[in-house]
């Protein structure tokens, strides 16, 4: 099961992706991060816009509340979801927690 963390402030998790791949899709878990194929190479931050707008785009989050937190030049990431304006409500990170946990229990097809 993926590891979330969650504030009224951000929710945060891990993911590890695979650059350079076939597809760019959500496939899973590996152990408890979310695991990422993306199409993109490693080089100046392709791969990290990629898998953010992936991530936004499986969630329907606006881009601009995603960063990555930790792992700028690694495979393991961690993301953090942030609103721009205000907290998140109890209502909303529930739900954004169980979105987050069905993309890795039943992801979505290919982009």
């Amino acid at each position: 099961m993926i590891a979330i963390k969650a504030s009224r402030q951000a929710i945060t998790f891990k993911v590890v992706v695979q650059p350079r791949s076939s597809k760019a899709a959500i496939v899973g878990t590996h152990l408890d991060m979310l695991k990422i194929k993306l199409t993109a190479a490693p080089v100046d931050g392709a791969a990290n816009k990629q898998c953010l707008q992936l991530i936004a785009k499986a969630l329907g989050l606006p881009k601009s509340w995603l960063s990555i937190d930790t792992g700028q030049t690694g495979r393991q990431k961690q993301i953090r979801i942030q609103p721009r304006k205000g907290l998140w409500d109890a209502s909303e990170l529930k739900a954004l927690q169980r979105k987050i946990r069905a993309l890795a229990e039943n992801p979505p097809k290919t982009y």
